[in-house]
């Protein structure tokens, strides 16, 4: 990729090199007619042999062709760079804003956040060698932007800056203090600069011993108070889109006002001052008093791309038509051939001119870092990456050429690397970069996930490609590939989960079908096991039954006789039985009432259930009742806790 270190320069070839050819086109016919004013035109051409008008004509576009050559290295042309240290003297300033809800008051308009916004920009177009980093804190604090050159990435980090952005609400000042120091390297002298932009309604009780460890740490602030000593009601908005005013816990309008009182006693704790954002240009009179008035040392900041100076070329090309114009001769070189004299005087100027350019290409074409684009933009994945990870090991802060890595890796099917390389890239600074490395993050886990055969590992990659989409649209929500993205990765992982319960239930089905004809299987098996056992006790009864068709009247009798005395003595020992237990009865209910009829029915069948081996009604509805008192035995309920009483948190 080539380009011009002064393309303003390029408008001289608009301008200039028509106004040449128009020139030299009318030199030659004012030529021309003084020649035929002073020699007749039958002379003329015994005067002119052998001058040829076409030579003449080429000198001339050699002639514009080296003014052309020499515009275009006045224009300073570049091809390929190099990472070179850039080090500037300057300050390390972090930033902090209030995004809590008071910052929403209108006492400053349009509210105090918009105008501590701008401000902020302010700041930064005054601090041109400076680096710049970013703190929003409300209830709580946290580096929103690291310590930067880039004027691009500090301003969308102030743009994203909204009320809200950190759900806890309140003003900790001392969060905010002690999450910028975080933001400074340790080791580092450069002097450390803490501006601070907030309406001082402190939440905390120990902002000035923060102050006070900040400036023992060299850290010096300076205080900008946004909004006015009266105050001023604070609007917000409810679901419905109805402007209303903040109340307290006890139904109050909320009024907040500027602590200057505050704010100055912060200021003059950490070696600062105080200043108000109201009045012309604050934020001049801020750099000009304060920040401009500190010391500023070297420091080492970041790689620059240094491109390689290749105006030599065209001007090398300038000066050899320059000298091939001055040493081409007006006559033919008269030779023994007519014919071949021509044809030499003609090919010779065009071999010079096209063995320049050609030479003028060669040099164009050497190899540089930027042989990685033109590898990718022909197709060569594989080295288009080889050459990307050569440059992002050597230059590890660059992050964009972690993404380009990442992007060949995906062109080039390997999808490892080009996660490695997209997860490197989303820690970028520029916001732009992030989400487009969360984009291309999510297209390569989709991938991963299609190409896996195992459908745990394909759900796991889906699902953290869909967290990758998530991210890329919380940074830019407007993105319409992402949210395609999204729902399409979000529609195959919900059919590939409906896919599972349904093989599950299918498998959980057969393996029913299966245990059912295990259950009859050994059903029969068991049938068959019985039928062998009891083989034997069938060929005895068949012998029994064959002695006992013999005809024997005797054992008949004795049978009969057995069968009858059997009888009488279960009957006997029934009756005893009986007879045992109404006596236990008698003596067990001596000294009561005599029972009614009814009761001794009861008891009388409860005696012969007892006696049968059975249950009565009754004895079935006491032995259920106990079951119940048994089961109301095993309810448990926890002890109520008292609950902790609420506390009153200020939320603006």
């Amino acid at each position: 990729m080539s380009l011009f270190a002064s393309e303003q320069v390029l408008w001289l070839l608009v301008i200039v090199v028509p106004l040449l050819c128009g020139f030299l086109f009318l030199a030659w016919r004012t030529k021309q007619k003084l020649i035929a004013q002073f020699v007749q035109s039958r002379l003329l051409s015994n005067l002119t042999v052998g001058v040829s008008q076409k030579r003449q004509k080429f000198r001339l576009v050699l002639m514009v062709a080296a003014v052309v050559f020499l515009i275009l290295a006045m224009a300073r042309p570049q091809w390929g760079f190099s990472w070179e240290e850039a080090k500037q003297q300057g300050l390390d300033i972090v930033v902090a804003i209030d995004t809590s809800r008071s910052m929403l008051a209108e006492d400053l308009a349009p509210n105090r956040l918009t105008r501590a916004k701008l401000a902020a920009l302010d700041l930064m177009k005054l601090s041109k060698n400076d680096r710049l980093g970013l703190v929003a804190f409300a209830g709580s604090a946290f580096l929103q932007c690291p310590l930067t050159l880039d004027e691009e990435a500090f301003r969308q980090s102030i743009e994203a800056l909204d009320i809200g952005i950190i759900p806890q609400g309140g003003t900790a000042l001392t969060e905010a203090i002690e999450s910028a120091l975080t933001a400074f390297e340790k080791g580092n002298d450069n002097h450390k600069v803490l501006v601070l932009f907030t309406d001082g309604e402190d939440h905390d009780s120990d902002v000035l011993a923060a102050a006070e460890k900040a400036a023992k740490a060299g850290l010096k602030i300076f205080t900008i108070g946004v909004g006015t000593a009266e105050g001023e009601l604070i609007n917000v908005r409810d679901e419905q889109g109805k402007v209303g005013f903040l109340k307290d816990d006890a139904g109050n309008a909320v009024k907040s006002r500027l602590d200057e009182t505050l704010l100055q006693k912060i200021a003059t704790q950490a070696g600062g001052f105080y200043l108000p954002l109201r009045g012309a240009k604050p934020m001049e009179a801020l750099y000009a008093q304060g920040l401009s008035r500190l010391p500023k040392s070297d420091a080492t900041t970041k790689l620059v791309r240094q491109y390689r100076e290749r105006f030599q070329w065209p001007l090398g090309i300038a000066i050899l038509l320059l000298l091939l114009e001055q040493f081409l001769p007006h006559r033919k070189r008269i030779a023994r051939s007519a014919s071949l004299g021509m044809s030499q005087s003609k090919m010779k100027p065009a071999q010079a001119l096209a063995i320049s350019l050609l030479i003028f290409a060669t040099g164009a074409t050497q190899a540089s870092p930027s042989s990685a684009l033109r590898e990718y933009e022909a197709g060569n994945y594989h080295s288009a990456l080889d050459e990307f990870r050569k440059l992002s090991q050597q230059k590890t802060n660059d992050l964009r050429l972690s993404y380009n890595a990442g992007t060949a890796a995906y062109r080039a099917k390997q999808l490892e690397d080009a996660q490695k390389y997209f997860n490197a890239a989303a820690a970028a600074p520029d916001l732009q970069l992030q989400q487009q490395a969360y984009y291309n993050l999510g297209n390569t886990l989709f991938e991963t996930g299609e190409q896996a055969p195992e459908s745990d590992k394909k759900k796991e990659a889906w699902e953290n490609s869909i967290k990758s989409f998530q991210n890329a649209l919380k940074l830019n929500s407007k993105d319409p590939d992402a949210k395609n993205n999204l729902d399409l990765v979000k529609k195959r992982l919900a059919e590939l989960k409906q896919q599972e319960q349904q093989q599950q239930s299918k498998n959980d089905k057969d393996q029913d079908k299966k245990d059912k004809d295990k259950e009859k299987q050994d059903g029969k098996d068991q049938q068959k096991k019985d039928e062998q056992k009891n083989q034997p006790d069938k060929d005895q009864d068949s012998k029994d039954k064959q002695k006992s068709e013999k005809p024997d009247d005797k054992s008949k009798e004795d049978q009969t006789k057995q069968d009858n005395e059997q009888q009488n003595k279960s009957k006997q020992q029934a009756k005893e039985d009986q007879q045992k237990q109404e006596e236990q009865k008698q003596k067990g209910e001596s000294g009561k009432d005599d029972k009614s009829p009814e009761q001794q029915e009861q008891e009388q069948q409860e005696a012969m259930a007892m006696a049968a081996g059975k249950m009565t009604q009754e004895q079935a509805r006491q032995f259920l009742d106990m079951q119940k008192q048994e089961d109301k035995a095993l309810i448990f309920k926890p002890e109520k806790k008292e609950k902790a009483p609420n506390r009153k948190l200020k939320d603006w």
